[in-house]
């Protein structure tokens, strides 16, 4: 087995504060992020409790080449990924919803529908939708972002009228949404894929309105493969999913969904292996490039090495 990162524990110098993520470690700086994608990896907002080798690779290199290719659409937060694991970028005041969008009725908004339900975040959802059908138009659901516990679905009208965006500002975020799914379901297309929904975070720098966080991959977003897209919805069949959804299924299968009073299942070297293989099989497809692995023998040294270089020049 690879060496992997569970943690980092840095010191940097005009470092002012540090926080923990489910699977990234972030260093603060007065203006500065920089951001570790470690190798943790989380399912049922539980995190698991081995590390999955190159994984905060593929997952750092998926977004850094999405947020590049979609710069000339939305003004974003990077300004270095120094280092396979790393991304340096702007410190913004992060807005407190997601913007999540979605082309096809699937997951969260497949199971409400299923339940009768036809209003998702204040959004109508046709009549007569197969699970998995496209919707006419994309739809935006926003939810919370919270810092604690579970996001919560909340609509448009509720973020204005609570105050929790400007109008003014709400406005750009739909409209930056819209262009960023337009384009990651274009470059979807191009590899076979079919990005089905995802989310967006966004967060102001200044008075600059600027997307944060990762985008497009398969943490935080849905493919379907498109060859046998239509022959599995006229058959009524599952769809063949690009996303992290095969851990869940693992874990569900032994007996785990996060609830009170389950254990996560043994992850032998074996699963933990298999996990790995198919992340970088996420990447090879999402990208369409050959995954290059990088040198795991001093992983820590390799990534505060990078980050000091950064901040030293």
């Amino acid at each position: 087995m690879s060496n992997a990162i569970k943690e980092t524990h840095f010191t940097f110098p005009g470092q002012v504060g540090f926080y923990k993520g489910k699977v990234r470690d972030v260093y603060i700086f007065e203006e500065e992020l920089v951001v570790v994608a470690s190798d943790r990896i989380s399912a049922f907002d539980v995190v698991l409790p081995r590390p999955i080798p190159f994984k905060g690779q593929v997952l750092n290199q998926i977004a850094a080449g999405f947020l590049k290719a979609t710069a000339d659409i939305v003004p974003n937060w990077v300004t270095s990924t120094p280092d396979p694991n790393v991304t340096i970028g702007k410190r913004c005041e992060p807005f407190k919803v997601e913007m999540v969008i979605r082309g096809y009725l699937a997951g969260h908004a497949a199971r409400e529908y299923k339940a009768g339900k036809r209003v998702l975040c204040g959004v109508n959802m046709p009549e007569g939708l197969r699970e998995n059908d496209p919707f006419p138009e994309p739809i935006i659901t926003p939810t919370t972002k919270a810092s604690e516990g579970h996001d919560e679905d909340i609509s448009r009208e509720d973020i204005l009228s609570k105050g929790i965006v400007s109008e003014a500002d709400y406005v750009i975020l739909e409209k930056y949404t819209r262009a960023l799914f337009k384009k990651g379901q274009e470059m979807a297309r191009e590899k076979g894929l079919i990005l089905v929904d995802t989310k967006y975070e966004f967060g102001k720098f200044g008075d600059q309105i600027l997307l944060i966080d990762e985008i497009h991959t398969p943490d935080s977003s849905r493919y379907f493969y498109a060859e046998g897209y239509e022959e599995n919805q006229e058959k009524g069949l599952p769809q063949k999913q690009l996303s992290k959804e095969f851990v869940r299924q693992w874990l569900i299968s032994n007996g785990f969904q996060g609830k009170e009073g389950q254990t996560v299942p043994e992850m032998t070297d074996e699963i933990v292996e298999s996990i790995s293989d198919r992340y970088i099989e996420l990447f090879e497809n999402i990208t369409g490039e050959k995954f290059v692995k990088a040198d795991t023998n001093n992983i820590q040294s390799r990534i505060e090495k990078a980050i000091t270089n950064h901040l030293t020049n």
